[in-house]
């Protein structure tokens, strides 16, 4: 018996880590849904993760199996559901995030004083961490050089989802430490939330692929800078959660690149591609750099006098600033839990 422990990778199709487990043998998938994460989450992303592994669920079921679901901390609960499944092999796709890599390594260690196997394979982008440097091996710390050689590398094609053989027939609630039943909001202790969450899982996200690389993506590059158009792909929050995986999004736009009705439309998938490019630039950044997250990127010699005014804060929590921008991002915050790129871009500037 394998175990598969999903995080970052809520799908079964271009799930390199789930098939990896599948080969080996009869796979138990999983998900532990950890209080120190939940902590940090507001109520439209939790919505969204809980939609997700709803879909995810069911996917599985419709092949006789199941997604066990597990609360607490992933590092004392993982290895539990190894000893109880007597799994051989625990495997999980990798998560670049200094915490995540600090939680990884713990649940390591325990496994590997547990006599179990244990794998992290390489699955959210398409060129893991340190596949990409300077030619004297460094990371970039510019992205225009870094996004040349993306390019230019290969990429992976999609794979298919696991066959119903390789899954094993366990139920969440028959085994120790996990329940029948995905908690709600509610029972992690969240209120409904007052935007409206887009449709999580696979096939939404699929939908939204396919609609944006039928027609949006040829007018992304003269149209994406502009709040009021709604010419952007929307796939922010699956890419995050893995409901669609990046070799699958890749071809797709791909696809759209040999559809192209002249070098503008063409020139116009290369842009979108290139954001894909950033992602993965990021999560280089991230690797390298793991204190990225709370410390400045760049040192400077006098360090930056924040303004500490609780009342200012609160104004640019509840778009009150009078800065009609960077209120309307806030508004669109609070009612579609989405706020456009740009806008984005410019609301944080105006916190820090």
């Amino acid at each position: 018996m394998h175990l598969h422990w999903h995080r970052r990778d809520l799908r079964l199709a271009d799930n390199r880590g789930l098939v990896a487990t599948t080969a080996a043998g009869e796979t138990v998938p999983a998900f532990v849904l950890d209080p120190a994460v939940l902590a940090h989450a507001a109520p439209p992303r939790v919505s969204f993760l809980l939609d997700a592994l709803s879909s995810l669920r069911e996917a599985y079921r419709e092949r006789g199996s199941d997604l066990l679901i597990a609360r607490g901390d992933p590092r004392e609960v993982v290895p539990a559901l190894a000893r109880e499944l007597d799994a051989s092999t625990v495997t999980w796709c990798r998560d670049y995030s200094g915490l995540a890599r600090d939680r990884d390594a713990t649940v390591r260690r325990s496994l590997a004083d547990a006599g179990v196997e244990r794998a992290a394979v390489h699955d959210a982008v398409h060129h893991e961490p340190g596949a990409i440097t300077t030619n004297d091996g460094d990371p970039y710390k510019v992205f225009t050089y870094f996004s040349k050689k993306w390019h230019e590398r290969p990429k992976r094609d999609p794979i298919e989802p696991p066959a119903e053989p390789d899954l094993a027939s366990v139920r969440s609630g028959d085994v120790d430490g996990t329940t029948a039943s995905l908690p709600t909001l509610a029972d992690l202790g969240f209120d409904d939330p007052e935007a409206t969450i887009l449709p999580a899982g696979t096939e939404p996200a699929r939908e939204r692929l396919r609609d944006f690389c039928g027609a949006d993506i040829y007018r992304y590059d003269d149209r994406r800078d502009y709040p009021a158009e709604d010419c952007t792909s929307r796939l922010s929050p699956h890419l995050k959660y893995g409901t669609i995986g990046i070799r699958e999004g890749y071809e797709e736009t791909e696809a759209a690149k040999l559809e192209a009705s002249d070098e503008t439309e063409r020139e116009s998938v290369f842009e979108f591609q290139d954001q894909l490019a950033w992602r993965e630039f990021y999560a280089q950044v991230l690797w390298d750099r793991p204190d990225v997250g709370t410390e400045n990127y760049k040192h400077y010699e006098h360090p930056i006098a924040w303004r500490d005014d609780p009342e200012a804060l609160q104004a640019w929590k509840d778009g009150e600033t009078g800065y009609p921008i960077v209120d309307a991002g806030m508004r669109q915050l609070r009612e579609e839990a989405y706020m456009h790129n740009r806008v984005r871009m410019i609301v944080a500037s105006f916190l820090t």
